[in-house]
């Protein structure tokens, strides 16, 4: 028996987010792929915007002693992701931390 394969075609939708949602579901990854794993452990969560859509987001710059909780707010910050090549190309991203008290002066 002969199986046919296709190529999975994604969706593509321009989305404009404001940056803010809370966080739906989380795991730690401690056994990270070879190219991540200076970073282990690090959190990585499905994000639910405001908006409504999910994402995949790392979290970041978290507290050991305040770990992350389901329905906990976070927002978008830009981060390295990684560095490329032998010139050393620093490749930024988002993730998501959790969200700062406001500041009072």
């Amino acid at each position: 028996m002969s199986h046919s394969t296709k190529p999975v075609e994604m969706a593509k939708e321009r989305f404009a987010f404001a940056g803010t949602g809370e966080i739906y579901s989380f795991t730690t990854v401690q056994a990270a792929p070879e190219s991540f794993m200076a970073h282990a452990p690090y959190v990585v969560a499905l994000v639910k915007l405001d908006e409504g859509r999910l994402i995949t987001a790392q979290i970041t710059d978290i507290d050991p002693d305040d770990p992350p909780q389901i329905g906990e707010r976070v927002e978008m910050v830009t981060r390295k992701l990684t560095t490329e090549g032998e010139r050393g190309m620093i490749v930024y991203g988002y993730k998501f931390r959790k969200v700062l008290p406001p500041h009072t002066v």
